[in-house]
């Protein structure tokens, strides 16, 4: 027998009823592999043995799933007794859904036999069944023959029966069921889990155990899992309090359920309390003009720290505003600590897609690790909606295909339904990230060959905003800094803003388009709110690209006496977030304007937007790549001579071009409607149409880019 210590089990391993020993500790107890091993805790329970990965040797730990803990009655770092028994057949194995309402059948329990074919059962545990597609159903092992640690064969008969009436099982989470808090959790536990476990450890010390942990975070990161997986991990009382259960509408009947809620968890404990919301519930006083959000706030003060010792009880408050909390409520010994749950990075939220892909039938081409790698600024729940969305695509193409008469699936199709890449990848077009749903912008379709010339351009926008990301440590290693802001400037018409799109494009990243109308506003201190918004959620979200097109009409300089208070505003706050106190991180601020000469001087220098870029007119050469990229769908005749038209069209825009090229095909389409013969073809002639009516100066009403090209060439 040897005694070792808990540790969490791979995603990859979980529910498989494995235990991962040292290979050395398996010598010792003298057992191979896939042999049966007794696990003994609070309670007994049984798993099949493999060997840890050479990484995790020499620690005397064993590796096993969460539902093996459960069953087992321990937590994560616990001790436990290990030693070798004998592997007995199941006969029979009884077994009750934890779900009163689902019924099973015979063919049911067949289904069941092939599932557990090879698992070990203990009477009491509790396993998790994988069904067809991604979900787990959960069974109460009532009983075996033999009564001691089974291995269920396929000749095992299954039987199976309801609940017994006063059987309580609590859902089951474990810590392997969250991906990318591996810092959150260990954090959290050290706060949570050492105070119910070893209070005697704060005894020894002197000090007192920590009362509060606060988590932070944006939507959807992961807070409520967190507790609830400690509240589970530590066998503790779980008391959830929401804001509105709280509110009353009579004199002090608010502040009396609060304390009775307190006064609960006091006598179950351990126990932990869950304030969710918080910022609902306690908000800063001097803010509220409501007389019962401020009682509810000193009575929830009172309790956190008041006269009173609360024992084992532990409060754990989440919010994702926590600048809205009363500050009281901060300080040590209500909330000790403050837990950030960021959104996960690329290792995160691979984990993450790991675990909601578990138990989907995914097929070969599917690529984690690329979906890991363009998910930017994806939380838990918006990798869960992006899985919940691919499945539903599958299964909607399968809905469409089948040969049912009734346009349900059949037994023998369910069970052939994958999950393909590209049914990942048309779900991520629909789904993006939650932080930036209100100001989420597609991602436009232009690449870098929709654009005819301006090489250098692109040669230093790649520079500035896909090496980064794509050479992140090229650029870690020489200790180089990205650029914070990229400010291009031209002429009207000249490719600025169709550069934007394919910088968004060919990066892959967040890309968030700002109009100047959406942050000014007349009423004191809202643009600024706006301005500190917009930068906040591309924070949440990054890697991100912040674009700002005519930067000019936000920012203009403020030696002007034309501008507002709101314009000066603006840009004061526009400098503090490119270049405040707190570092920009992952952000890219792209702007464009045609005004330079009137953007606010402090927006233009190094460490704000670190690379100034003209984009000038196109040159012949440029004009020929143009016409080519505006042409490429269109039906030319063979006479169409596209150097010439460029040699023509010296100092247009490459606005000026397209335009040139839809008027030569309206010339095209008008002359085939007069003849009605054969196929439509735009000529060369159509073209010199074109550009005769675009340059002439004898028609009464001359177009706008007419009379700018003139203005342009000096032409009378």
């Amino acid at each position: 027998m040897l005694c070792l210590k808990i540790d969490q089990i791979p995603v990859e391993e979980a529910g498989k009823g494995f235990a991962l020993l040292d290979p050395e500790d398996m010598r010792t107890l003298g057992v191979n592999n896939w042999d049966l091993i007794e696990i003994s805790g609070k309670k007994q329970t049984a798993a099949r043995v493999m060997p840890l990965e050479e990484s995790c040797c020499g620690q005397s730990a064993i590796q096993i799933d969460g539902i093996t803990r459960t069953n087992a009655k321990v937590g994560t770092d616990d001790l436990v007794n290990v030693k070798k028994i004998q592997s007995n057949n199941a006969i029979k194995v009884v077994l009750a859904p934890i779900k009163d309402e689902i019924l099973y059948t015979i063919d049911d329990s067949l289904f069941l036999v092939n599932r557990l074919n090879g698992y070990p059962l203990t009477a009491g545990d509790r396993v998790s069944i994988p069904l067809n597609g991604a979900r787990s159903e959960e069974f109460h092992v009532l009983g075996t023959i033999p009564a001691n640690a089974v291995v269920v064969r396929s000749t095992t008969k299954i039987e199976l029966r309801k609940l017994p009436v006063g059987l309580s099982v609590s859902p089951n989470i474990s810590y392997e069921l969250i991906g990318g808090l591996k810092e959150q959790i260990m954090k959290i536990r050290e706060m949570v889990e050492l105070p119910l476990k070893s209070p005697q450890v704060f005894d020894r010390l002197g000090i007192n155990p920590p009362r509060g942990v606060l988590l932070v975070g944006p939507p959807g990161s992961g807070k409520t899992l967190l507790a609830r997986t400690v509240a589970a991990e530590t066998n503790a009382y779980f008391q959830v309090i929401n804001g509105p259960e709280v509110i009353q509408k009579f004199y002090g009947e608010s502040e009396a359920k609060l304390r009775s809620l307190f006064d609960d968890a006091a006598k179950l404990q351990p126990s932990i309390i869950f304030l969710d919301e918080l910022d609902a519930i306690a908000p800063k006083r001097e803010k509220v003009s409501g007389d019962v959000e401020k009682r509810v706030v000193s009575q929830l003060l009172a309790l956190m720290d008041g006269l009173k010792d609360r024992g084992k009880v532990i409060v754990i408050g989440a919010t994702n505003l926590p600048s809205q909390l009363d500050p009281a409520l901060r300080r040590p010994g209500r909330f000790d600590r403050e837990i950030t749950l960021d959104v996960p990075d690329r290792e995160g939220r691979l984990e993450i897609l790991r675990i909601h892909t578990a138990h989907m039938p995914l097929t070969d081409d599917v690529d984690l690790g690329h979906l890991a790698d363009i998910t930017h600024g994806f939380v838990g729940a918006d990798i869960d909606n992006l899985c919940r969305e691919g499945a539903m695509l599958s299964l909607r193409k399968a809905l469409q295909n089948t040969s049912s008469e009734d346009g349900m699936l059949p037994p023998d199709e369910i069970a052939s339904l994958t999950v393909a890449m590209d049914d990942f990848l048309e779900a991520l077009r629909e789904v993006e990230p939650s932080a930036v749903r209100e100001i989420f912008v597609e991602i436009p379709k232009t690449t870098w060959d929709d654009i005819g010339g301006l090489t250098d351009v692109k040669q230093r926008l790649t520079e500035a905003a896909i090496w980064p990301l794509k050479h992140k440590n090229l650029f870690k290693d020489t200790g180089t800094k990205p650029p914070k802001g990229v400010l291009m400037f031209g002429s009207p018409g000249t490719g600025k803003t169709l550069l934007a799109k394919a910088v968004a494009h060919e990066s892959g990243v967040n890309f968030i388009s700002v109009k100047a109308s959406e942050l000014l506003s007349k009423y004191f201190g809202e643009s600024e709110q706006a301005v500190r918004e917009v930068f906040k959620k591309a924070k949440q979200v990054a890697p991100c690209i912040l674009f700002f097109d005519e930067i000019d009409a936000l920012a203009p300089s403020r030696k002007s006496s034309d501008n507002t208070n709101a314009s000066e505003r603006v840009v004061s706050q526009l400098l503090i977030e490119m270049a405040g106190i707190e570092e920009l991180r992952g952000v890219l601020v792209l702007a464009a304007t045609n005004r330079l000469d009137i953007v606010d001087t402090a927006l233009l220098r190094a460490g704000r937007f670190d690379l100034t870029l003209e984009i000038p007119y196109p040159d012949q050469d440029a004009l020929y790549k143009i016409l080519k990229i505006h042409t490429a769908n269109k039906p030319l005749a063979r006479d169409v001579k596209l150097k010439e038209i460029a040699a023509k069209t010296k100092g247009l825009t490459g606005a000026d071009i397209e335009l040139l090229c839809q008027r030569a095909s309206i010339f095209a389409i008008r002359k085939y409607l007069d003849r009605q013969k054969g196929a439509v073809k735009i000529t060369h002639s159509n073209f010199t149409q074109a550009i005769d009516e675009f340059l002439s100066k004898e028609t009464n009403l001359p177009s706008p880019l007419s009379y700018t090209y003139h203005l342009r060439t000096g032409k009378n």
